[in-house]
């Protein structure tokens, strides 16, 4: 058995931001797609891969040398997938193989800290690229937009393959998370039809606005590509550990009762204080502050004699 080498740990602190960057995280960066060739792939995967490489370009790297090593779904087959997400630190895995038993295979995947998390594998058929559309080019989707999704059917809620697949579709083309979104960057959807149990048509429409004589413009749908029936094949769910793991929440700090965060006056408390009701208190003369208030009057009473004394002597 061979010895492992030392652990080489990082000198600099440029080298430890790098592997922070790498490290998982609660709140995750934005996700990237890596896209992969399998042994042999078939003039169809080609074209879908490169078209899912072009919707997701910015977000996106596309390895285009053959893996003969990758079995996703046997035992040991995902190493070098997993060796690619971490090297390309892509968390969003597009393998395609093409076979005699499984033509035109697409696998999508994610992970988690850099090991395989889930996977679908469907079969494309009915494929048709965005070069075989023909539409206005202004109406294109532009790089960086937010696309909508619908998805259409009641298996997507009760099958759990379609279930699955549609976690994964969202997850691979919903793009980074924002907390504003500004209308006119939404140009785009994917319209997802469940035919039927096991298979989806996937279709990629631009958005086009016409004026509808009130403020809300009417929407129109204009087809530019891909669309594509999607055949579920096989699907791995994640472990349940793995799952509470990968899903944990960034905790919140406990909320303080009557106090406030202000921006120019810093940190503000709120007190109660009861109503008083002044009719029900209780006055004495037995109260200290009575007490100095005749001490000050006598005082005051023996000066006042002293004065007259001095001015009238006899």
């Amino acid at each position: 058995m061979s010895k492992m080498g030392p652990i080489r740990v990082p000198k600099t602190m440029r080298a430890k931001r790098e592997l922070l960057k790498h490290a998982p995280k609660l709140v995750e960066n934005g996700k990237k797609m890596l896209i992969l060739h399998g042994t042999k792939t078939s003039a169809v995967l080609n074209s879908v891969l490169a078209d899912f490489f072009h919707l997701k370009r910015d977000h996106a790297v596309k390895f285009t040398k053959k893996n003969d090593s990758i079995r996703p779904f046997e035992s040991g087959g995902e190493t070098s997938l997993e060796f690619f997400s971490l090297k390309s630190d892509c968390s969003l895995l597009v393998y395609g193989s093409h076979s005699k038993k499984r033509p035109n295979n697409l696998v999508l995947g994610r992970t988690y800290d850099h090991h395989i998390y889930d996977l679908v594998e469907v079969g494309v058929e009915n494929y048709k690229s965005i070069e075989s559309y023909a539409y206005d080019k202004k109406l294109a989707p532009k790089l960086g937009t937010k696309p909508f999704f619908a998805f259409i059917g009641e298996h997507f809620e009760s099958v759990e393959g379609l279930k699955h697949l549609k976690e994964m579709l969202l997850d691979h083309f919903k793009g980074e998370v924002v907390e504003n979104l500004n209308l006119a960057g939404v140009d785009r959807i994917f319209v997802c039809t469940a035919i039927s149990p096991t298979t989806v048509y996937m279709m990629h429409c631009a958005l086009r606005l016409k004026r509808s004589g009130t403020s809300i413009p009417r929407m129109e749908l204009v087809e530019v590509g891909p669309s594509m029936d999607l055949v579920l094949r096989r699907h791995r769910q994640a472990a349940d550990s793995l799952q509470k793991e990968a899903m944990k929440a960034p905790g919140h700090a406990k909320k303080v009762k009557n106090v406030t965060d202000h921006p120019i006056e810093g940190k503000r408390g709120r007190i109660y204080i009861p109503d008083q009701e002044v009719s029900k208190l209780t006055v004495t003369s037995n109260i200290k502050g009575l007490k100095r208030e005749r001490r000050d009057a006598k005082k005051n009473k023996e000066h006042s004699k002293k004065q007259k004394v001095g001015e009238n002597p006899e």
